[in-house]
């Protein structure tokens, strides 16, 4: 069996396009991959290589989608359920090089289908799933730049309560010393994380979300070279910024890649700027100390939680 032949055979059961990356765990889970004579140190990329040149023939049983990265599909498959553009064959806007680096380092679906604003659902499931935090989507276009600089907006932003958890007896005390365990988040939500703008993204993290108790920087498409890594975790524990990594496939493997680092107190000066500049954290602001003080979390009043086939619903 050939690549081709491998990737044609899991194309044929895939009812999506699917990354070259992405064929090559389906082989695998088919176990299909004893049927190959070679596989090589990276064995995906070189998948990747092979279907990016035959898709350029007019003879080729594949489809090239989108980029970053590149996704497949057969040509007259019956399974195919999304019709999507073809990838433009321009030699002057794309190389062999460039795609098969990016097969070789992304695993999300579809990455050109969806837009950043696309993966608030998936971060709300995850930090009410693994945080126990319920959200509130800043909206930007409310608030008043001009007053306070371009870096001061959270995407999104979250508490953790202890009520609930805590019995009454002990909720009240804390609230009487003064010391109710209410964690405050900032996440600052991107499409894709790679070193062309790793810094840019990073320090707009640090910028807009360090005043809370935990801050974190999320996307679905991290690069995952080793440099690229290795700077990321340097960041990370330099500044305390944690790393999220949304799993658009499956929102329960979604994970805190670098866990943020807990500040005891809150930046109380940033919080009264957006405060004043954006309505909805004002909202949030409002919706926390209510909910704190009745000892009662209305959940409907947040980001709803949206079942998981819901979420990913959206991304097939």
């Amino acid at each position: 069996m050939t690549f081709l032949d491998l990737a044609e055979e899991v194309l044929e059961k895939s009812a999506q396009p699917l990354s070259a990356k992405d064929i090559w765990h389906e082989a695998q889970k088919q176990g299909l991959l004893h049927h190959l004579t070679t596989k090589g140190k990276t064995p995906w990329a070189t998948l990747g290589a092979q279907l990016y040149t035959d898709s350029k023939k007019e003879s080729s049983r594949f489809v090239p989608t989108g980029k970053r990265p590149v996704m497949f599909s057969l040509k007259h498959s019956p399974k195919r359920m999304i019709k999507l553009p073809s990838l433009s064959m321009n030699p002057a806007s794309t190389s062999i090089a460039d795609d098969t680096r990016d097969l070789a380092t992304s695993t999300v679906v579809a990455s050109n289908g969806y837009k950043e604003h696309d993966l608030h659902p998936l971060l709300v499931y995850f930090a009410k799933r693994e945080l126990n935090c319920y959200c509130k989507t800043i909206n930007h276009t409310k608030s008043q730049k001009n007053n306070f600089g371009e870096w001061v907006h959270p995407d999104i932003v979250g508490c953790s309560f202890p009520i609930g958890q805590w019995d009454d007896e002990l909720l009240q005390l804390s609230s009487a010393v003064e010391n109710t365990s209410v964690r405050f988040l900032s996440f600052e939500l991107k499409k894709e994380l790679n070193m062309g703008k790793l810094r840019e993204y990073f320090f707009q993290a640090v910028s807009n979300s360090s005043w809370a108790n935990e801050s974190y920087l999320v996307a679905a498409d991290i690069d995952d070279k080793a440099d690229f890594i290795t700077e990321l975790s340097r960041l990370s524990t330099s500044f305390g910024i944690g790393v999220i990594k949304l799993d658009i496939q499956d929102p329960d493997k979604s994970s805190i890649l670098f866990p943020a680092k807990t500040r005891d107190n809150l930046d109380w000066e940033t919080v009264d700027k957006l405060t004043k500049m954006n309505p909805d954290f004002k909202e949030f602001v409002k919706r926390v100390r209510i909910d704190v003080n009745s000892n009662e979390i209305r959940k409907e009043l947040y980001d709803k939680v949206l079942d998981k086939k819901k979420l990913t619903l959206g991304f097939h």
